[in-house]
């Protein structure tokens, strides 16, 4: 190889060597302020007419923003009724079956169920439902704290996606994304202001 040769090939190996900068996905609002506020008062009231009595009702909240939407919720809810709705918090860390081959140390916060929730009619909440992986584990989390009546799952954004037979009683919105797109969700109670962003990675 001539020397000349030998520089061009070497130029093209650092070249091709250099990380290439990440592509900055593609945001769309997918829900505003406004329209999270619609949908979650759609699910009140979807929730309102399967249980026309309360007295067995309970929210829980799957950590993070499951949380804050059970809260919004059981607030909304408690007026409708008359009484105040039991509202409990679920951290479905060490129930995840994807536990054993993470890399890093995931970050494990209490789970708060103040109120026993044998015979209890549960309405579990997140944010958005994907592969049902969340909720399998929540499902399994819940057994452990007593036995339910039944389990109703109300969820803010249902995307699509699932590899588990799992499927929400109450969806605020529904859209079917591909692999590249994923659903961001924003609450005031976390992040500072209720947004909901759909996100393209291509």
């Amino acid at each position: 190889m001539s020397p000349a040769a030998g520089k061009k090939a070497a130029r093209k190996k650092a070249t091709d060597s250099t990380p290439r900068p990440r592509k900055t996905p593609k945001v769309e609002v997918f829900l505003d302020a406004s329209e999270i506020a619609r949908a979650l008062d759609r699910i009140k009231t979807a929730i309102r007419r399967e249980f026309p009595d309360p007295s067995r009702l309970v929210l829980l909240g799957v950590r993070t923003r499951g949380v804050p939407l059970a809260d919004r919720l059981g607030e909304a809810l408690g007026r409708l009724y008359g009484c105040e709705i039991p509202r409990g918090m679920l951290d479905i860390t060490l129930y995840r079956d994807d536990l054993s081959t993470l890399d890093y140390q995931p970050m494990v916060r209490d789970s708060e169920i103040p109120f026993d929730i044998t015979g209890a009619h549960i309405v579990l909440v997140d944010d958005v439902l994907f592969t049902g992986r969340t909720v399998r584990a929540a499902l399994d989390e819940i057994i452990d704290f007593g036995r339910p009546s039944l389990v109703r799952l109300a969820v803010l954004v249902d995307r699509g996606g699932r590899e588990y037979p799992i499927q929400a009683d109450y969806v605020g919105k529904a859209i079917e994304l591909s692999e590249s797109q994923f659903v961001r969700v924003q609450l005031a109670e976390v992040d500072g202001k209720d947004e909901v962003l759909l996100l393209d990675r291509k």
